[in-house]
């Protein structure tokens, strides 16, 4: 019988390895699994790559992970941003690396991962800083860079709801990057806030097949939603 659920987050997050590349899902604080990220502080994987939206805020959840040193490289779409002091303090002391990706050319990377490309053309970025060392051509007379596929070795995602098989469903824009980095990596672990049966969760429902997921855990955090 398949069922993917564990017991805990330290259950959920085992064999997560120094130097892996990480795919945390949200947009700021929005649909970011809160509970794993603290759970992977626990956990203590270090030499991280960190691919997300932003590089976190305040100094707890990712930016406390950067903070402790277990994060070597931030792969992101906007890493200043009110409350980044973390990433700030560590990046003008030379203790951690940045790519910044434009948040478009961020998801169809993963998304060329989860497909099998392994690179694209795209004209964002041409022509600006962002194009340095990688391969240019003009299309129509117009310029494009090529970008290569990101691929995760984890992915930590937050979902609304998911069954025994792993089929997540998310709830308006807590979707965000989730669905795409739930694709793009070995082993993807999804937070989720209710459990439910087989067949309960309504097919058009569902962002992300279980065939995606490797691991589900309940963080229970309110009612169920009835939307």
């Amino acid at each position: 019988m398949i069922n993917k659920i564990v017991a805990s987050i330290a259950e959920a997050l085992e064999g997560v390895k120094d130097g892996s590349v990480v795919l945390i899902g949200g947009f700021g604080a929005v649909g970011q699994p809160d509970a794993l990220i603290e759970g992977l502080i626990e956990q203590g994987a270090k030499d991280l790559v960190a691919v997300l939206n932003n590089a976190g805020t305040g100094r707890v959840g990712v930016a406390k992970l950067m903070e402790l040193g277990r994060v070597r490289k931030v792969v992101c779409s906007f890493p200043r941003s009110q409350g980044s002091v973390v990433f700030e303090e560590l990046y003008r002391e030379g203790r951690i690396e940045l790519e910044i990706v434009p948040q478009g050319t961020l998801a169809e990377r993963m998304r060329a991962a989860a497909a099998g490309i392994p690179a694209f053309y795209t004209a964002t970025a041409a022509g600006t800083l962002l194009e340095r060392g990688k391969e240019t051509r003009e299309f129509e007379g117009r310029r494009y860079v090529m970008e290569r596929a990101l691929k995760g070795d984890v992915a930590l995602v937050e979902a609304w709801e998911a069954d025994r098989w792993g089929n997540l469903a998310y709830r308006g824009s807590g979707g965000n990057f989730n669905p795409v980095m739930a694709t793009a990596a070995e082993l993807t672990v999804a937070q989720v806030q209710h459990l439910r049966e087989l067949g309960e969760i309504n097919p058009h429902m569902v962002g992300t097949p279980g065939i995606y997921v490797q691991r589900v855990v309940q963080v229970d955090r309110g009612p169920p939603w009835t939307g």
